[in-house]
């Protein structure tokens, strides 16, 4: 019997040869790296929740945080921050809306067209 290695999603293997795709066309590692993030198994992939992006978001003013997981509700969200995330639980997102911030998928930040050196990829 073969084991099952990397991810089984369809969405998760569609978005890591999109990264692919994007790095080989804009040359840029951030997006090779995010796709080998992504190619782990889930259990290795971050959750992280909403105060500590707040005390990244107050370091880093200006860049827009990457988390290659998901994005959970806990704590209080105070700045306006852009957060681009794997996932996000509904409570995050509302809670980033109400900040002011944006929140937004990995697939969305590459149709806009997301600056890579404006990204701070959140572990």
């Amino acid at each position: 019997m073969v084991k099952v290695t990397g991810p089984t999603k369809e969405r998760t293997k569609k978005l890591i040869a999109a990264l692919e795709k994007a790095g080989r066309k804009t040359k840029k590692a951030i997006w090779f790296d995010l796709a080998e993030r992504l190619g782990k198994p889930a259990r290795q992939q971050p959750d992280v929740n909403i105060w500590k992006l707040e005390k990244l978001a107050k370091i880093f003013p200006g860049k827009t945080l990457l988390v290659p997981g998901k994005v959970l509700s806990y704590g209080h969200m105070g700045n306006k921050a852009t957060i681009i995330g794997f996932s996000f639980s509904a409570e995050a997102k509302r809670k980033i809306s109400a900040a002011g911030g944006v929140a937004m998928s990995i697939e969305e930040a590459l149709q806009k067209k997301a600056e890579p050196g404006k990204i701070v990829i959140v572990k």
